[in-house]
């Protein structure tokens, strides 16, 4: 990963969190929820891997957004 992607994923992963923190929900019942692993979730948000699309997809429906409106990052 370059440098420009580590940023884009960090950014992917903080949003994804503080999506998820603003639900109240923690971090191992909404991996449970979205039928992911717990690490998997833990390294999608801490930015430290790429996300498939289908694990977005089960992310943002987790979330009940789009996944457009998941990807309007800064």
């Amino acid at each position: 990963m370059n440098t420009k992607e580590l940023k884009y994923f960090q950014k992917l992963g903080s949003r994804i969190k503080q999506l998820r923190e603003e639900k109240g929900i923690d971090q191992k019942s909404f991996a449970f929820d979205c039928e992911i692993g717990r690490t998997q979730l833990y390294m999608i948000e801490k930015g430290r891997t790429n996300p498939r699309l289908l694990t977005l997809i089960k992310i943002t429906d987790g979330l009940e957004i789009s996944i457009d409106e998941l990807l309007k990052i800064n």
